[in-house]
């Protein structure tokens, strides 16, 4: 008896805790499917407004700081700022493969957004601290040019800043989008993001710029290093509400497994039959694909997806990865190639934009010079006229 008491006791725990474990498991899942939507949009603007007035707060005026702070000539002073701005414009791809091989969206954005203040800091420490930047002998117009310590902290400064501005645009827009299921609220949400993006870049050009240029160079970067502390930290307090999306493999490495499966099996014939060739069994959201045949279009790649002897393994998976590739990922290589002449056509876009830039600030800022310098010659002149003895003052730079 005491053994038919003993199992009936085993049957009632084991019965229990898979119901717990049940219970537990639903109540994860439940958990999960709430976090989302848009009770995120507050810390992804928030933090999109705090580091894009950081970032353009020091950007905009980069050519003058070099000028004034560092006596760098004009011509390479803006040979610096069109790197900075072209590898601005690069970074992202290098974002964008850490986020979908290794990180995912959550930690780039955190590790970025690190990176960008501690750029910011050095920055503000070469405004602050006299010796990290270029000086002039008291009472003489002759500059000495930076030294290569200080070029090494200033570069290093403006590389971690670059960096984190790069990067964090671009992957803040994909980690807000993923919030979201409904392809409606997706464009609502791109809406309303670039619209924050482009309202703090007005703010940051117009204000941070006036205090840089008529109060101090330490007080505007402190604004900007301040303004990058409070976007990274609203952006780690909204991480209970955030999805996170898990690496899934660079899309890269996909791309060019299409071109290489293609050359390979270039001479094995091109099929009108769906069953000829490979589908993937889901698509990672547990949803089928639907089996369908290539696009007759660039119909030289529908070769990697044709299966032939040994491609597919006996559950369905590929075999030889490099050999045999999804019609998904065919029509998405296919779909790239399409949209190519419309991204190659915004080069035009942006180089007349780029020089735009610059020939603005440069004038601007020679223009502002020679007032400066009248301004300052004003009361020697009047002195040398009086008979009153006067020391001369700084008028300009012969870096410059």
């Amino acid at each position: 008896m005491s053994s038919m008491d003993q199992l009936q006791h085993s049957a009632i725990s084991i019965t229990a805790t898979s119901t717990n474990g049940d219970r537990e498991s639903h109540q994860l899942l439940s958990s999960a499917h709430k976090r989302g939507g848009w009770v995120t949009f507050f810390f992804v603007s928030a933090t999109l407004s705090g580091l894009t007035i950081a970032g353009f707060g020091w950007l905009t005026n980069l050519i003058v700081y070099l000028i004034e702070e560092f006596n760098v000539k004009s011509i390479d002073a803006t040979q610096v700022a069109n790197v900075v701005n072209g590898s601005i414009k690069l970074v992202p791809i290098i974002g964008a493969v850490l986020v979908d091989s290794f990180l995912g969206s959550f930690h780039v954005v955190s590790i970025s957004s690190l990176l960008s203040l501690l750029g910011i800091i050095v920055l503000t420490l070469t405004a602050t601290l006299s010796y990290l930047r270029s000086h002039r002998e008291t009472g003489s117009s002759l500059c000495h040019g930076p030294s290569k310590l200080h070029l090494a902290v200033l570069y290093s400064g403006i590389t971690l800043a670059s960096i984190g501005l790069g990067v964090v645009r671009f992957t803040l827009a994909t980690l807000g989008a993923n919030q979201f299921d409904n392809p409606t609220d997706q464009g609502s949400f791109f809406n309303w993001f670039f619209f924050t993006f482009y309202a703090a870049s007005v703010v940051s050009s117009v204000g941070i710029v006036y205090v840089e240029d008529n109060i101090s160079w330490e007080v505007g970067f402190g604004i900007c290093a301040a303004f990058n502390l409070l976007g990274w930290l609203i952006f780690l307090l909204g991480n209970r509400f955030y999805r996170h999306d898990k690496p899934q493999g660079s899309p890269y490495t996909s791309l060019a497994r299409v071109i290489v499966a293609a050359i390979r099996k270039r001479k094995v014939p091109v099929s009108s039959e769906i069953k000829d060739y490979y589908h993937e069994i889901n698509d990672g959201d547990g949803k089928n694909n639907i089996a369908t045949t290539p696009k007759r279009s660039f119909r030289f790649l529908n070769h990697a997806a044709v299966k032939t002897e040994g491609d597919v393994n006996s559950d369905g998976s590929m075999a030889r990865p490099w050999r045999l590739c999804s019609v998904q990922q065919v029509e998405d290589l296919k779909t790239l190639i399409r949209i190519l002449p419309l991204w190659a056509s915004t080069v035009f876009l942006a180089t007349p934009i780029a020089i735009q830039n610059n020939m603005t600030v440069l004038p601007l800022f020679h223009t502002y010079s020679r007032k400066k310098r009248m301004l300052t010659a004003a009361p020697l002149i009047q002195n040398v006229a009086a008979g009153r003895p006067s020391q001369c003052p700084i008028l300009s730079c012969e870096a410059k």
